[in-house]
Protein backbone atom coordinates (compact mmCIF):
# COMPACT_ATOMS: atom_id res chain seq x y z
CA UNK A 1 0.00 0.00 0.00
CA UNK A 2 2.85 2.40 0.80
CA UNK A 3 4.45 1.67 -2.56
CA UNK A 4 1.49 1.50 -4.96
CA UNK A 5 -1.64 2.46 -3.02
CA UNK A 6 -4.95 0.58 -3.33
CA UNK A 7 -5.28 0.70 -7.10
CA UNK A 8 -4.97 -2.55 -9.07
CA UNK A 9 -4.25 -2.05 -12.76
CA UNK A 10 -4.75 -4.16 -15.86
CA UNK A 11 -4.42 -3.70 -19.60
CA UNK A 12 -7.00 -4.52 -22.28
CA UNK A 13 -4.95 -6.46 -24.79
CA UNK A 14 -4.88 -9.36 -27.19
CA UNK A 15 -2.38 -12.20 -27.32
CA UNK A 16 -1.33 -13.12 -30.85
CA UNK A 17 0.93 -16.16 -31.03
CA UNK A 18 1.83 -16.04 -34.70
CA UNK A 19 3.32 -19.53 -34.96
CA UNK A 20 3.65 -22.62 -32.80
CA UNK A 21 6.33 -24.14 -35.04
CA UNK A 22 9.60 -24.19 -33.12
CA UNK A 23 13.06 -25.62 -33.64
CA UNK A 24 13.76 -25.74 -29.89
CA UNK A 25 12.79 -28.59 -27.57
CA UNK A 26 12.24 -26.96 -24.18
CA UNK A 27 11.15 -29.68 -21.80
CA UNK A 28 8.40 -27.60 -20.16
CA UNK A 29 6.69 -26.43 -23.36
CA UNK A 30 3.51 -28.03 -24.68
CA UNK A 31 2.77 -25.16 -27.07
CA UNK A 32 5.58 -25.52 -29.60
CA UNK A 33 5.16 -27.93 -32.46
CA UNK A 34 8.18 -29.72 -33.85
CA UNK A 35 9.49 -33.20 -34.33
CA UNK A 36 8.28 -35.50 -31.61
CA UNK A 37 5.41 -33.20 -30.54
CA UNK A 38 2.61 -34.61 -32.66
CA UNK A 39 0.77 -36.03 -29.65
CA UNK A 40 0.62 -32.67 -27.85
CA UNK A 41 -2.28 -30.28 -28.16
CA UNK A 42 -3.11 -28.56 -31.42
CA UNK A 43 -1.88 -28.66 -34.98
CA UNK A 44 1.06 -26.63 -36.31
CA UNK A 45 0.22 -23.20 -37.69
CA UNK A 46 1.89 -20.08 -39.04
CA UNK A 47 -0.47 -17.10 -39.18
CA UNK A 48 -0.98 -15.38 -42.51
CA UNK A 49 -0.55 -11.58 -42.52
CA UNK A 50 -4.27 -11.14 -43.21
CA UNK A 51 -5.16 -13.04 -40.04
CA UNK A 52 -2.78 -10.94 -37.94
CA UNK A 53 -4.30 -7.81 -39.47
CA UNK A 54 -7.83 -9.05 -38.73
CA UNK A 55 -7.01 -9.85 -35.09
CA UNK A 56 -5.37 -6.46 -34.53
CA UNK A 57 -8.33 -4.58 -36.02
CA UNK A 58 -10.81 -6.63 -34.00
CA UNK A 59 -8.84 -6.07 -30.79
CA UNK A 60 -8.84 -2.30 -31.39
CA UNK A 61 -12.61 -2.29 -31.89
CA UNK A 62 -12.92 -4.13 -28.56
CA UNK A 63 -10.96 -1.47 -26.66
CA UNK A 64 -7.46 -2.93 -26.69
CA UNK A 65 -4.43 -0.69 -26.35
CA UNK A 66 -1.87 -3.49 -26.79
CA UNK A 67 -1.15 -6.64 -28.73
CA UNK A 68 1.23 -9.06 -27.02
CA UNK A 69 2.98 -11.09 -29.70
CA UNK A 70 5.26 -14.08 -29.29
CA UNK A 71 5.70 -17.39 -31.05
CA UNK A 72 7.86 -20.41 -31.53
CA UNK A 73 11.28 -20.02 -33.10
CA UNK A 74 10.23 -21.01 -36.60
CA UNK A 75 13.34 -22.26 -38.43
CA UNK A 76 12.45 -20.15 -41.49
CA UNK A 77 11.84 -16.91 -39.57
CA UNK A 78 14.50 -14.23 -39.80
CA UNK A 79 14.87 -10.82 -38.24
CA UNK A 80 13.09 -9.45 -41.30
CA UNK A 81 10.05 -11.57 -40.35
CA UNK A 82 9.84 -9.90 -36.94
CA UNK A 83 10.23 -6.44 -38.47
CA UNK A 84 7.42 -7.24 -40.91
CA UNK A 85 5.14 -8.41 -38.06
CA UNK A 86 5.58 -5.00 -36.40
CA UNK A 87 4.76 -3.26 -39.67
CA UNK A 88 1.64 -5.39 -40.16
CA UNK A 89 0.32 -4.34 -36.74
CA UNK A 90 1.03 -0.66 -37.28
CA UNK A 91 -0.54 -0.72 -40.74
CA UNK A 92 -3.66 -2.29 -39.29
CA UNK A 93 -3.90 0.16 -36.39
CA UNK A 94 -1.24 2.85 -35.86
CA UNK A 95 -2.38 3.49 -32.29
CA UNK A 96 -1.86 -0.09 -31.12
CA UNK A 97 1.08 -0.68 -28.79
CA UNK A 98 3.27 -3.59 -29.92
CA UNK A 99 4.51 -5.61 -26.93
CA UNK A 100 6.44 -8.37 -28.64
CA UNK A 101 9.33 -10.81 -28.97
CA UNK A 102 11.12 -12.67 -26.22
CA UNK A 103 14.89 -12.28 -25.81
CA UNK A 104 15.30 -15.60 -27.64
CA UNK A 105 13.39 -14.21 -30.62
CA UNK A 106 15.53 -11.05 -30.51
CA UNK A 107 18.72 -13.12 -30.53
CA UNK A 108 17.40 -15.29 -33.37
CA UNK A 109 16.37 -12.22 -35.37
CA UNK A 110 19.73 -10.55 -34.94
CA UNK A 111 21.73 -13.64 -35.86
CA UNK A 112 19.67 -14.40 -38.97
CA UNK A 113 20.17 -10.88 -40.32
CA UNK A 114 23.86 -10.61 -39.43
CA UNK A 115 23.14 -7.76 -37.00
CA UNK A 116 24.23 -7.03 -33.48
CA UNK A 117 21.53 -6.92 -30.81
CA UNK A 118 21.32 -3.11 -30.36
CA UNK A 119 21.09 -2.49 -34.09
CA UNK A 120 18.37 -5.10 -34.51
CA UNK A 121 16.42 -3.64 -31.61
CA UNK A 122 16.58 -0.23 -33.28
CA UNK A 123 15.18 -1.75 -36.50
CA UNK A 124 12.29 -3.22 -34.56
CA UNK A 125 11.66 0.03 -32.71
CA UNK A 126 11.62 1.96 -35.98
CA UNK A 127 9.10 -0.57 -37.34
CA UNK A 128 6.78 -0.01 -34.39
CA UNK A 129 7.95 -2.19 -31.49
CA UNK A 130 7.03 -0.53 -28.20
CA UNK A 131 8.12 -2.90 -25.41
CA UNK A 132 9.36 -6.47 -24.94
CA UNK A 133 7.94 -9.27 -22.78
CA UNK A 134 10.64 -10.60 -20.49
CA UNK A 135 9.80 -14.21 -21.22
CA UNK A 136 12.20 -17.08 -22.05
CA UNK A 137 13.61 -16.34 -18.59
CA UNK A 138 12.25 -19.49 -16.89
CA UNK A 139 14.84 -19.63 -14.07
CA UNK A 140 17.87 -17.39 -14.54
CA UNK A 141 20.33 -20.00 -13.34
CA UNK A 142 22.25 -22.21 -15.74
CA UNK A 143 22.11 -25.23 -13.43
CA UNK A 144 18.35 -25.31 -14.00
CA UNK A 145 18.47 -24.26 -17.64
CA UNK A 146 20.74 -27.21 -18.43
CA UNK A 147 17.86 -29.47 -17.35
CA UNK A 148 14.80 -27.73 -18.79
CA UNK A 149 16.03 -25.82 -21.87
CA UNK A 150 19.62 -26.85 -22.66
CA UNK A 151 19.57 -25.57 -26.26
CA UNK A 152 18.06 -22.20 -25.39
CA UNK A 153 19.89 -18.96 -24.59
CA UNK A 154 21.67 -19.01 -21.23
CA UNK A 155 21.31 -16.67 -18.24
CA UNK A 156 24.00 -14.22 -19.36
CA UNK A 157 22.52 -13.99 -22.86
CA UNK A 158 19.00 -13.33 -21.53
CA UNK A 159 20.28 -10.58 -19.25
CA UNK A 160 22.41 -9.12 -22.04
CA UNK A 161 19.51 -8.88 -24.51
CA UNK A 162 17.24 -7.29 -21.90
CA UNK A 163 19.92 -4.80 -20.86
CA UNK A 164 20.48 -3.88 -24.50
CA UNK A 165 16.74 -3.28 -24.90
CA UNK A 166 16.72 -1.03 -21.86
CA UNK A 167 19.73 0.91 -23.19
CA UNK A 168 17.84 1.45 -26.46
CA UNK A 169 14.86 2.87 -24.59
CA UNK A 170 12.70 -0.25 -24.91
CA UNK A 171 11.22 -1.21 -21.56
CA UNK A 172 10.45 -4.82 -20.71
CA UNK A 173 8.72 -7.03 -18.22
CA UNK A 174 10.53 -9.72 -16.23
CA UNK A 175 9.16 -13.19 -15.53
CA UNK A 176 9.99 -16.29 -13.54
CA UNK A 177 8.57 -19.79 -14.17
CA UNK A 178 8.70 -21.82 -10.97
CA UNK A 179 7.50 -25.09 -9.47
CA UNK A 180 9.26 -27.62 -11.73
CA UNK A 181 12.84 -28.73 -10.96
CA UNK A 182 14.33 -25.62 -9.37
CA UNK A 183 15.32 -25.24 -5.71
CA UNK A 184 14.79 -22.19 -3.52
CA UNK A 185 18.32 -20.93 -4.07
CA UNK A 186 17.74 -20.88 -7.83
CA UNK A 187 14.66 -18.68 -7.41
CA UNK A 188 16.59 -16.42 -5.05
CA UNK A 189 19.41 -16.00 -7.60
CA UNK A 190 16.81 -15.19 -10.25
CA UNK A 191 15.27 -12.43 -8.13
CA UNK A 192 18.67 -10.95 -7.32
CA UNK A 193 19.72 -10.92 -10.97
CA UNK A 194 16.52 -9.08 -11.89
CA UNK A 195 17.11 -6.63 -9.05
CA UNK A 196 20.73 -6.02 -10.05
CA UNK A 197 19.79 -5.32 -13.68
CA UNK A 198 16.98 -3.00 -12.62
CA UNK A 199 19.39 -1.07 -10.43
CA UNK A 200 21.56 -0.46 -13.52
CA UNK A 201 18.87 0.34 -16.09
CA UNK A 202 15.47 0.96 -14.50
CA UNK A 203 13.93 -0.65 -17.56
CA UNK A 204 11.59 -3.25 -16.03
CA UNK A 205 7.94 -2.20 -15.85
CA UNK A 206 6.78 -5.19 -13.79
CA UNK A 207 7.73 -8.60 -12.45
CA UNK A 208 5.48 -11.55 -13.32
CA UNK A 209 5.64 -14.87 -11.41
CA UNK A 210 4.38 -17.71 -13.62
CA UNK A 211 3.57 -20.98 -11.86
CA UNK A 212 4.61 -23.98 -13.94
CA UNK A 213 1.63 -25.70 -15.60
CA UNK A 214 2.56 -29.35 -15.63
CA UNK A 215 -0.32 -31.34 -17.12
CA UNK A 216 0.85 -31.52 -20.75
CA UNK A 217 4.46 -30.45 -20.22
CA UNK A 218 6.89 -32.97 -21.78
CA UNK A 219 9.13 -33.19 -18.73
CA UNK A 220 6.18 -33.95 -16.46
CA UNK A 221 4.94 -36.60 -18.88
CA UNK A 222 8.37 -38.19 -18.50
CA UNK A 223 8.23 -37.98 -14.71
CA UNK A 224 11.13 -35.57 -14.23
CA UNK A 225 9.36 -32.52 -12.80
CA UNK A 226 7.09 -31.59 -9.95
CA UNK A 227 3.35 -31.01 -10.48
CA UNK A 228 3.82 -27.27 -10.29
CA UNK A 229 4.14 -25.21 -7.10
CA UNK A 230 1.81 -25.59 -4.17
CA UNK A 231 -0.76 -22.85 -3.52
CA UNK A 232 1.40 -21.59 -0.64
CA UNK A 233 4.54 -21.51 -2.78
CA UNK A 234 2.74 -19.58 -5.53
CA UNK A 235 1.45 -16.95 -3.12
CA UNK A 236 4.85 -16.70 -1.41
CA UNK A 237 6.61 -16.08 -4.73
CA UNK A 238 4.51 -12.94 -5.23
CA UNK A 239 5.07 -11.80 -1.65
CA UNK A 240 8.82 -12.42 -1.68
CA UNK A 241 9.15 -10.73 -5.08
CA UNK A 242 7.50 -7.63 -3.60
CA UNK A 243 10.06 -7.62 -0.79
CA UNK A 244 13.12 -8.59 -2.81
CA UNK A 245 12.54 -6.10 -5.63
CA UNK A 246 11.37 -3.19 -3.46
CA UNK A 247 11.58 -0.32 -4.28
CA UNK A 248 13.21 -0.85 -7.68
CA UNK A 249 10.36 -2.76 -9.38
CA UNK A 250 7.08 -1.26 -8.10
CA UNK A 251 4.67 -3.50 -10.02
CA UNK A 252 4.17 -7.17 -9.18
CA UNK A 253 1.76 -8.86 -11.58
CA UNK A 254 -0.27 -11.96 -10.89
CA UNK A 255 -1.42 -14.16 -13.77
CA UNK A 256 -5.14 -14.97 -13.60
CA UNK A 257 -4.53 -17.54 -16.36
CA UNK A 258 -2.06 -19.45 -14.19
CA UNK A 259 -3.58 -18.78 -10.76
CA UNK A 260 -7.31 -18.67 -11.47
CA UNK A 261 -9.54 -15.99 -10.00
CA UNK A 262 -9.27 -17.06 -6.37
CA UNK A 263 -5.52 -17.47 -6.70
CA UNK A 264 -5.17 -14.04 -8.28
CA UNK A 265 -7.14 -12.51 -5.40
CA UNK A 266 -4.89 -14.27 -2.89
CA UNK A 267 -1.84 -12.82 -4.64
CA UNK A 268 -3.38 -9.33 -4.61
CA UNK A 269 -3.57 -9.72 -0.82
CA UNK A 270 0.08 -10.84 -0.73
CA UNK A 271 1.98 -8.16 -2.62
CA UNK A 272 0.66 -8.11 -6.19
CA UNK A 273 -0.86 -4.92 -7.59
CA UNK A 274 -1.44 -5.78 -11.26
CA UNK A 275 -3.65 -8.31 -13.05
CA UNK A 276 -1.90 -8.27 -16.42
CA UNK A 277 -4.06 -8.36 -19.53
CA UNK A 278 -7.56 -9.36 -20.57
CA UNK A 279 -5.82 -11.38 -23.34
CA UNK A 280 -8.82 -12.15 -25.63
CA UNK A 281 -6.90 -15.27 -26.72
CA UNK A 282 -4.51 -17.42 -24.71
CA UNK A 283 -2.67 -20.34 -26.30
CA UNK A 284 0.51 -21.19 -24.42
CA UNK A 285 -0.85 -21.95 -20.94
CA UNK A 286 -3.91 -23.68 -22.34
CA UNK A 287 -1.68 -25.95 -24.42
CA UNK A 288 0.01 -26.99 -21.18
CA UNK A 289 -3.34 -27.82 -19.58
CA UNK A 290 -4.59 -24.79 -17.64
CA UNK A 291 -8.38 -24.44 -17.43
CA UNK A 292 -8.91 -20.79 -16.53
CA UNK A 293 -10.16 -19.51 -19.86
CA UNK A 294 -8.94 -17.36 -22.72
CA UNK A 295 -10.38 -13.95 -21.79
CA UNK A 296 -11.25 -12.06 -18.62
CA UNK A 297 -13.24 -9.05 -19.85
CA UNK A 298 -12.97 -5.66 -18.11
CA UNK A 299 -16.23 -6.17 -16.19
CA UNK A 300 -14.86 -9.39 -14.69
CA UNK A 301 -11.47 -7.83 -13.98
CA UNK A 302 -13.21 -4.98 -12.13
CA UNK A 303 -15.35 -7.36 -10.07
CA UNK A 304 -12.36 -9.52 -9.14
CA UNK A 305 -10.42 -6.47 -7.97
CA UNK A 306 -13.29 -4.86 -6.07
CA UNK A 307 -13.90 -8.14 -4.22
CA UNK A 308 -10.51 -7.61 -2.56
CA UNK A 309 -11.43 -4.09 -1.45
CA UNK A 310 -9.21 -2.49 -4.08
CA UNK A 311 -9.88 -0.04 -6.93
CA UNK A 312 -9.57 -1.20 -10.56
CA UNK A 313 -7.97 0.95 -13.24
CA UNK A 314 -7.32 0.23 -16.91
CA UNK A 315 -3.76 1.12 -17.89
CA UNK A 316 -1.50 1.31 -20.90
CA UNK A 317 1.48 -1.02 -21.32
CA UNK A 318 3.67 1.64 -19.69
CA UNK A 319 1.28 2.16 -16.75
CA UNK A 320 -0.37 5.40 -17.83
CA UNK A 321 -4.18 5.49 -17.46
CA UNK A 322 -5.89 4.09 -20.56
CA UNK A 323 -7.60 6.74 -22.72
CA UNK A 324 -11.29 7.18 -21.90
CA UNK A 325 -12.42 6.22 -25.41
CA UNK A 326 -10.46 2.95 -25.16
CA UNK A 327 -12.09 2.20 -21.82
CA UNK A 328 -15.56 2.91 -23.21
CA UNK A 329 -14.94 0.62 -26.19
CA UNK A 330 -13.74 -2.17 -23.91
CA UNK A 331 -17.02 -2.24 -21.99
CA UNK A 332 -19.05 -2.39 -25.21
CA UNK A 333 -17.08 -5.18 -26.89
CA UNK A 334 -18.82 -7.62 -29.21
CA UNK A 335 -18.08 -11.32 -29.08
CA UNK A 336 -14.83 -12.44 -30.70
CA UNK A 337 -14.98 -13.96 -34.16
CA UNK A 338 -13.42 -17.43 -34.47
CA UNK A 339 -9.67 -17.37 -35.03
CA UNK A 340 -8.09 -18.84 -38.13
CA UNK A 341 -4.95 -20.93 -37.56
CA UNK A 342 -3.27 -20.79 -40.95
CA UNK A 343 -1.45 -24.07 -41.69
CA UNK A 344 2.31 -23.67 -42.12
CA UNK A 345 3.79 -23.63 -45.60
CA UNK A 346 7.14 -25.16 -46.38
CA UNK A 347 9.86 -22.51 -46.13
CA UNK A 348 13.61 -22.62 -46.50
CA UNK A 349 15.35 -22.68 -43.13
CA UNK A 350 16.82 -19.30 -42.20
CA UNK A 351 19.79 -20.71 -40.36
CA UNK A 352 21.29 -24.17 -40.25
CA UNK A 353 21.22 -26.01 -36.94
CA UNK A 354 25.02 -25.91 -36.68
CA UNK A 355 25.15 -22.18 -37.44
CA UNK A 356 22.45 -21.45 -34.89
CA UNK A 357 24.31 -23.49 -32.29
CA UNK A 358 27.43 -21.41 -32.94
CA UNK A 359 25.43 -18.19 -32.76
CA UNK A 360 23.96 -19.11 -29.41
Amino acid sequence: RETVGDVVRYVVNRNINYTNVCQYRCKFCAFAKGRGADDLRGQPYDLAPDEITRRVAEAWRRGATEVCMQGGIHPAYTGDTYVEICRIVKAAQPGMHVHAFSPLEILHGAQTTGSDIPAFLRRLRDAGLGTLPGTAAEILDDEVRALICPDKLDTAQWLSVIEAAHREGLRTTATIMFGHVERLEHSARHLLRIRDLQARTGGFTEFVPLPYVHMEAPMHRRGISRCGPTWREAVLMHAVARLALHPLVPNIQTSWVKMGREGAQACLRAGANDLGGTLMNESISRAAGTVHGQELPPEHMDALIRATGRTPLQRSTLYAPAPSERCAASYEACALAPVVLTPPVRRKSALSSSALEIAL
